[in-house]
């Protein structure tokens, strides 16, 4: 029998979902684009993920632990200021951890019906507020999803997301469907350019009627206000007032809660 090795050997022989060359090159961003919006949509049905309230905030906010890690640390002045700095943004972080617990216990993630879980709380997986939401919500015993993106500077997922809702994507314009279109609500805490873009994203989609209206609420009323001057926008014509009254704000995660539930989310608290 004539040796078939070269054959069995050559990359076309490989079965295609074997070949990660063949699914990397760039007319197959297609299928991967694809795939990116399916893994995270069948497992997230395992589950019964039916609705989630999204979380948005910078991932450089420091944990309690890392404040009394440089706290301990510090020994030059700079460093001691460093310190202060961290545990002033800190004060978001225990916020955003109470708000995660707050939506577990009261929207419906401990009280299934049907199998289905709604208000789930969703974050983009990574450090800072995405992490403080995330614990909130694993304290409370409730699941919670992480949509994780690959970056230059590699994410690491936090430690609080449910392991099996703990996602990676390539595709920022993938991670933000995902993001949006099961949510019942967004909260925004202080952030970068990375926080920016995704508010701007939903409120884009909730102004031009791309999206149902849903609740939003920027948390932390000064530094919003002083970050985007909103009545400038509307001032310049360049929105309606109307536009600017899609959001509030608030200055506890109580006070957030109070909001969402004031301006329609539905909720169905724990059973247990």
């Amino acid at each position: 029998m004539a040796d078939n090795t070269r054959q069995k050997q050559s990359p076309s022989y490989r079965l295609p979902v074997e070949d990660t060359d063949f699914l990397l090159r760039d007319e197959m961003r297609d299928v991967r684009f694809a795939l990116e919006y399916a893994k995270a949509e069948h497992l997230l049905r395992d589950w019964g993920i039916r609705s989630t309230v999204v979380v948005f905030g910078s991932a450089r906010i420091p944990s309690p632990e890392q404040v009394a890690e440089a706290d301990a640390a510090a020994t030059l002045d700079t460093q001691k200021a460093d310190v202060e700095r961290m545990k002033r943004h800190g004060a978001h972080y225990h916020a955003a951890r109470e708000f995660g617990r707050i939506v577990s216990e009261r929207g419906g993630a401990l009280a299934p019906q049907d199998r289905w879980r709604d208000n789930v709380i969703a974050t983009g997986g990574g450090p800072g507020i995405m992490e403080a939401a995330n614990r909130g919500a694993f304290e409370a015993g409730a699941p919670s999803i992480g949509f994780n993106i690959t970056l230059p500077m590699e994410q690491e997922p936090n430690a609080y997301t449910t392991p099996d809702l703990t996602f990676r994507f390539h595709y920022f314009g993938m991670r933000k469907m995902h993001l949006a279109m099961r949510a019942n609500a967004l909260v925004v805490f202080p952030g970068g350019f990375g926080t920016l873009d995704e508010l701007f994203e939903i409120l884009t989609l909730v102004q031009t009627r791309k999206a149902p209206a849903i609740p939003i609420v920027l948390f932390g009323r000064s530094y919003w206000q002083k970050m985007v001057n909103f009545e400038a926008l509307v001032e310049a014509d360049m929105v309606r007032s109307e536009d600017i009254a899609l959001f509030e704000f608030a200055d506890t995660a109580e006070d957030a809660w109070a909001t969402l539930v004031r301006r329609g989310l539905k909720t169905r608290p724990s059973q247990r």
